[in-house]
């Protein structure tokens, strides 16, 4: 691999819980991210997948400082921007930019496609001469597959797939390095995830760009990404390539998230390991291993001390003190003619 574009060490992000109405004061805090580390590497697609509430869009916000970090490091193209201000922030927001999860609300309905798409250039006070960001807008929305003669039109009269395409288009509009990508498709009906999918696929070979993709489908996540990043409860816990994680993963909860996947084929067999319990509060997370109180494998050391996120057997990093074996691996997940899928 070559040097990460984006290093990330230690990153949390605590909201506070306040009471009172006049005199407030904190009486608790949601541990949404609970000190992560990641790199994201030049050209790559870095999944990041998880429960609804483990932190994944809290990290991406992060990453771009729509957040502010309560504390660790953000390193971008080696320089730390964890602390910067928005003033010193600005030309960076030119290389780092977000495709929002829901198309219908991202996009300001007051305003035409060709306003949208050209906001970025007004923003950063970019304009080459006359007609010059009309032409660059008509491009981009050509670029993404919509008909530059709908300029003019208002967000409305689009459907759910061409606004998300909008939104990839604004998107591209600064040339970024680094997209962002919120669960880009889960608003979206099947046939056109697969459309939007593609483009951004298309687009990244195109225009060498680094994708962060964050998703529920983890069957979309295998489609799109070149390594998976799986948060539980405000923690990284596992990182590998593509096709490792889902062939042999390591740690008990992404056994039991790639057991959870249908298998789209006739004949063949299921076999989920269903986890006990709820998911735990953010505000009152279990000590040590997060995911002890669910797990089948836990053990008294899983609720005294926290493990490392740590290479095991196969080269996955899990943070794990009784990773999965490939004897467990094939027993519980999905198996076709008794093959491991």
């Amino acid at each position: 691999m070559t040097e990460p574009l984006v290093r990330v060490r230690g990153l949390v992000k605590h909201f506070p819980i306040t009471r009172g109405i006049v005199f407030q004061r904190q009486v608790g805090a949601v541990h949404a991210v609970d000190g992560i580390d990641l790199d994201v590497f030049k050209g790559e697609t870095l999944g990041i997948v998880g429960e609804t509430g483990c932190g994944k869009s809290t990290t991406a916000r992060l990453i771009t400082r729509l957040l502010d970090p309560t504390s660790g490091t953000i390193e971008y193209e080696g320089r730390d921007i964890a602390q910067l201000s928005r003033k010193e922030m600005k030309p960076l927001r030119r290389d780092m930019q977000m495709i929002f999860q829901d198309p219908y609300s991202s996009l300001n309905p007051r305003k035409t496609v060709g306003s949208i798409i050209a906001e970025p250039f007004k923003v950063h006070d970019i304009d080459e001469g006359r007609g010059w960001r009309k032409q660059r807008v008509q491009e981009l929305m050509e670029k993404v597959g919509l008909n530059p003669e709908h300029y003019n039109r208002f967000p409305h009269e689009f459907s759910g797939g061409q606004r998300q395409r909008i939104g990839v288009a604004r998107a591209l509009a600064l040339d970024p390095k680094l997209i962002i990508a919120d669960e880009p498709v889960s608003a979206l009906d099947v046939s056109i995830q697969a459309q939007i999918l593609n483009l951004l696929r298309d687009l990244q070979r195109e225009l060498g760009l680094t994708i962060v993709f964050i998703a529920h489908d983890l069957s979309v996540v295998r489609h799109m990404c070149d390594r998976v990043a799986v948060m539980y409860l405000g923690k990284i816990v596992e990182v590998a390539e593509s096709e490792a994680l889902y062939s042999h993963p390591r740690h008990p909860y992404t056994g039991a998230l790639l057991s959870a996947v249908p298998v789209p084929s006739p004949g063949a067999q299921s076999r989920r390991q269903i986890l006990g319990g709820d998911v735990p509060s953010p505000t009152n997370p279990p000590p040590a291993c997060r995911f002890h109180t669910r797990c089948w494998k836990c053990q008294e050391v899983c609720t005294i001390d926290e493990p490392m996120l740590e290479p095991k057997p196969g080269g996955n990093l899990a943070a794990c003190h009784f990773p999965l074996t490939d004897d467990e691996v094939r027993e519980r997940l999905p198996v076709i003619a008794g093959e491991h899928v």
